[in-house]
């Protein structure tokens, strides 16, 4: 049988709870009510980009929730993160450090180009690399949306991070 997995993403201004309880929670609960049984759960904060980032802004809660998000790091998250171990590479071939940076064009930059003529900032893309192995030293990028995958038990696209 294939593996069956569900993803928690809350719907509001709020960090996920702990993941381990809540499918314990959800498996008993899906299973007694419905019949379901499922592998895993994985809990993912929203981020503050995007959609949900104009929702926070429009309802007055962005401010807050980035508050939320930098009081909750959480240092023993950040070994699990995508980006650290994880690279997106976009339809053209440019590259990122996670899928959020993707979604707001923060790409892994080549050094500038030595054509006066070249624009000054280009992203780095799999023509630009022999192996992944080259990317190891490369530095992050990182901006203030990095909070939600640090925050509370920590978050990336196989759930917790802590």
């Amino acid at each position: 049988a294939l593996p069956f997995h569900l993803v928690y993403n809350p719907i509001g201004a709020f960090l996920p709870p702990e993941q381990g309880a809540l499918e314990e929670q959800y498996k008993e609960e899906l299973h007694r009510e419905f019949g379901i049984r499922f592998n895993s759960l994985f809990t993912i904060t929203n981020m503050p980009i995007k959609r949900f980032a104009d929702f926070l802004h429009k309802r007055g809660e962005l401010a807050s929730y980035m508050e939320l998000l930098v009081n909750s790091f959480n240092q023993g998250a950040v070994d699990g993160l995508m980006c650290r171990n994880t690279v997106s590479v976009g339809w053209d071939g440019r590259l990122f450090d996670c899928d959020f940076n993707q979604q707001l064009d923060i790409g892994l930059a080549c050094p500038p180009p030595s054509s006066p003529t070249a624009p000054s900032y280009q992203h780095k893309s799999v023509f630009d690399v022999g192996s992944l192995q080259e990317l190891e030293a490369e530095p992050i990028a990182v901006d203030s949306h990095c909070y939600g995958c640090t925050a509370g038990f920590g978050s990336s696209c196989q759930g917790a991070t802590a």
